[in-house]
């Protein structure tokens, strides 16, 4: 019977945890989707505009690297607020295998048009700093107003 008692506030206290901790702070940007397409030589990451055909494209150049020329990052953002400044989109990729990775760096900055919140901005790499050899391990992508990081996202093995 007394352990009745304490079921009840145990199980408020639990469930008032989740709650709390579910709730997630709304930042002003959020990044929504990142996608890496690797591009040939013509600067392509697909032969026709089938999502099917793209990916399939994907895999052959994944498989033949010296048909690779550089990377480029695919990123679909929204804001929940205007800014007065741009905001600058930085992305960050590793790339290698064993013991020898490297960190590439780029950056863009990200200028909505007047009445959109949401867009899609690419950022690719400069094709004398890629390596079509080595495997690409892991990416981050943050938005920036000045100083301020306000949104990032990052890929499981970052």
């Amino acid at each position: 019977m007394a352990h009745r008692i304490w079921l009840f506030p145990s199980i408020l206290f639990l469930v008032c945890s989740l709650a709390l901790l579910g709730k997630e702070t709304k930042s002003s940007a959020r990044i929504l989707k990142v996608l890496p397409h690797l591009l040939d030589a013509n600067g392509k990451h697909a032969l026709s505009p089938s999502l099917f055909e793209r990916d399939a494209y994907q895999t052959h150049l994944k498989s033949h690297p010296e048909e690779v020329s550089t990377l480029r990052l695919d990123v679909n953002w929204m804001l929940r607020e205007r800014f007065d400044v741009p905001l600058e989109l930085r992305v960050e990729v590793r790339f290698g295998s064993g013991n020898s990775i490297q960190t590439l760096k780029a950056k863009t900055s990200l200028r909505p048009k007047k009445l959109r919140k949401r867009g899609w901005t690419s950022v690719q790499l400069k094709e004398a700093q890629y390596d079509a050899a080595a495997n690409l391990i892991a990416w981050r992508v943050t938005v920036w107003n000045g100083a301020q990081q306000v949104a990032s996202q990052k890929s499981f093995l970052w």
